[in-house]
Order: C-alpha cells, then structure tokens, then sequence
C-alpha cells in the first residue's frame, strides 16, 4: 500500500507540471460552457434559422436550454478528452522512453498503473466540477436568475455525467498500454465515441456501459438512470486489464 500512495503522489506530481493536462481540461471546460451559453444568446435571439439548427428547446434560451446543450457536447467531447488525457498519461512513458527507468524503481509496474489511473479519474473529476461551476457562472451571468430545483439537478446532472464519462474513457489506459504509445488509446477512444454515438442516435442499446451515460443523459426524461449502474463495469474490465498488461511489461517486447 505504501508504495502504491507513493506512486500515487510522484503521478500527482507530474500531472500539475504536464501543460496536456492542463490544456485538454481547460479547452473542455471552457468550450462547453461557452458553446452552451452562445445556444442560450442564439435562443434568445429568435432567428428562425439559428433556431431550426439548434431544435426547439433552445428556442427557450434558460437554464434547460444551457444544460441540454452542455450535456450533449459533455457526452461526446468529455470522452474525447479523457480519452486524450489518459492516453498521454500512460502513452507518455513508451513516446519519450522513459518506460525503461520505471524497471528500476523500488515501485512496482502494476503499481504505477493504478496510480496513473488514480490520477486519471482526479483529474478528471475536477475538470467536470469545473465545467459544472463554469455552466453556472454563465447562467447568472447571463441573466438566467438563481437556478431553481430543476436547474440544481441538471448541475448535478452535468457533474455525474463528467464522472460517468471518464470511467468510460479508461479502455483508452489499456489500449495505450497494449500498443506502446498515444496514437492506440486516442483511436480506441475514437471508435468508444462512435459506438456511443450511433447507438444514441439510432435510440437503441442504452444498456450498453459505452452508450448508457450519453443515453441518459440527451433524454433524462426517459426512465434511463438504472441503466448507468453497467458502467462501472468499464473500468473494472479495463484498468484490471490495464494492470495486468504493466505487470507483465517487458522492455523487448
């Protein structure tokens, strides 16, 4: 235990220095609240044509609007960032080559990977609290009043989703881990945001830990919430296989 809590603070430490990190959070953080807030001016503007692109609820231009949009762009573009985060995270190692020095650490490799993975889901629970604190900020900014009940649940929505989103986006960790590299996690993240994609848009599968927090989230007024409890199937699956793949790392091979 001891050495996986000094894992835990050595990847901590190299998560604050890492400007990826910072940068994928912020860009996520701050587009969505922006793309969210721009939905509500545009709503309010009542441009018929705006208004038949974004569809009818963000004729409304109030709290419902801002959120519905932000869970959207949350269920695709968070994936993608957390994807990207916790590619660079575990890929970093193989891209600069200093995979090699983690062998002679008194740490174990199956150590460190749960420690990256650790970090991971911190870091990625803060970014969301941010974009969750973010929405809100431009809400009253905007002039859309202190949020009532039905606002409060769709913040706390929104913070679940940033959650959910990121425990889907682990397989990323085993894909950059089994190819040795960035490129492996991104794609794995990229075809994870497809099948998620589809599937929403086709209205089927919502059972499916990939698709279920996007599901839920574009149609909260659908009885989907019992079909989040798959999801953490996800990471269980993919940061025990995570592990297993740094456990058993050779370097020649």
């Amino acid at each position: 235990m001891n050495t996986l809590i000094d894992a835990v603070a050595v990847e901590s430490r190299k998560a604050r220095s890492a400007m990826v990190l910072w940068s994928t959070g912020a860009l996520l953080a701050l587009g969505v609240a922006t793309l969210a807030a721009v939905v509500v001016v545009a709503g309010r503007g009542g441009d018929p044509a705006i208004l038949a692109k974004l569809g009818p609820q963000a004729a409304t231009g109030d709290w419902a609007a801002l959120l519905a949009t932000a869970a959207q762009v949350t269920a695709a573009g968070g994936l993608l960032a957390f994807g990207v985060g916790l590619s660079w995270l575990i890929g970093r190692e193989f891209a600069d080559g200093t995979v090699s020095g983690l062998f002679g650490l008194p740490v174990s490799r199956s150590d460190i990977a749960a420690a990256k993975l650790i970090v991971f889901l911190a870091w990625a629970f803060a970014v969301s609290a941010a974009l969750t604190v973010l929405l809100l900020v431009a809400g009253v900014a905007l002039g859309l009043g202190a949020p009532d009940s039905a606002a409060m649940a769709g913040l706390v929505r929104q913070l679940a989703l940033g959650a959910l989103t990121a425990l889907i986006a682990v397989p990323a960790g085993w894909a950059a881990s089994l190819g040795r590299g960035l490129l492996p996690g991104i794609a794995v993240t990229v075809g994870v945001l497809v099948l998620a994609q589809v599937s929403v848009l086709a209205d089927f599968a919502s059972w499916i830990p990939f698709v279920a927090p996007a599901f839920w989230s574009i149609h909260p007024d659908v009885d989907s919430a019992l079909a989040l409890s798959v999801v953490p199937l996800v990471p269980l699956i993919f940061g025990a296989a995570t592990i297993f793949v740094w456990r058993r790392l050779q370097l020649d091979r």
